[in-house]
């Protein structure tokens, strides 16, 4: 089988070779409204953001902290539906150039249709998925299907994984592997756990290439910080509130900040 290139991972890459680590920026798709999502995350990318992840509002975010449910359940009460996604891929796709990550839980895939969706968001530019409560040995369908297509598939790895399961997300990420830096619900943190550095260890020693930290970044430190020891830092609930208290253009002002960090 040919190899499969990964534009996230290919992205990532770059942003190593020329500055610190690469940004991936998070917001919820429909939040505040879904032009207004769209026109964010385009400044996210004209702010320095490399790598854009979109995330699907869904009715029971688990992993969510205060600040981004807020944000997916006034994106569902507006109407955002699981299509208006592919709808907002496509649209920043034709304005910028950066890989589209979407984020979702498992089941609205699975009710769309797994191969349905993967072909849908290939339709739409997108780059892949990240799936934080789908497991690598429950996956088959979605590793069948993303190499079909050529998606990329990021999973999670956490503090309390075994040295198998991280294994296993290693061996079975494209992109990057998602290095969750603390237990718990996502939230702006003041101090970045040892987890995470212990963690990425961890996982360079099951052979990793592309590791992302996310989950409590808020600042440039922080930011410059991980890329000390990761190839990526993610950043959502500080974006998302950005976005509520200011609008599109204090997310952008947020992200050009952030950027900063990523300077070598």
């Amino acid at each position: 089988m040919t190899a499969i290139t990964s534009p996230v991972g290919t992205t990532i890459a770059r942003a190593n070779a020329e500055r610190a680590g690469a940004l991936v920026g998070y917001l919820p798709v429909g939040f505040p409204s879904l032009d207004a999502s769209i026109d964010a995350a385009v400044a996210l990318v004209e702010n320095g953001v490399d790598v854009l992840e979109l995330g699907l509002p869904y009715s029971d975010p688990v992993m969510d902290g205060p600040v981004i449910q807020a944000a997916t359940v006034q994106a569902l009460s507006q109407g955002t539906r699981l299509k208006d996604a592919f709808t907002a891929v496509e649209r920043i796709r034709s304005r910028v150039d950066a890989p589209v990550l979407l984020m979702t839980y498992w089941n609205p895939v699975l009710q769309y249709g797994v191969d349905r969706f993967a072909d849908d968001l290939v339709s739409a530019g997108g780059a892949g998925l990240i799936t934080p409560d789908l497991t690598v040995d429950s996956g088959a369908d979605w590793l069948a299907t993303s190499d079909r297509t050529g998606l990329d598939r990021v999973f999670l790895a956490a503090p309390t994984s075994t040295d198998a399961r991280l294994r296993l997300a290693v061996e079975n990420s494209r992109g990057f592997v998602y290095t969750v830096s603390t237990m718990g619900i996502t939230g702006a943190r003041a101090d970045l756990d040892q987890a995470a550095r212990t963690l990425a260890g961890r996982l360079r020693e099951q052979g990793a290439d592309s590791i992302a930290v996310g989950i409590g970044i808020s600042s440039a430190e922080q930011i410059a910080e991980i890329l000390g020891y990761a190839d990526g830092a993610i950043v959502g609930s500080a974006l998302v509130k950005a976005l509520a208290d200011g609008g599109v253009a204090a997310v952008g002002r947020l992200a050009a900040q952030l950027a900063t960090g990523t300077a070598r």
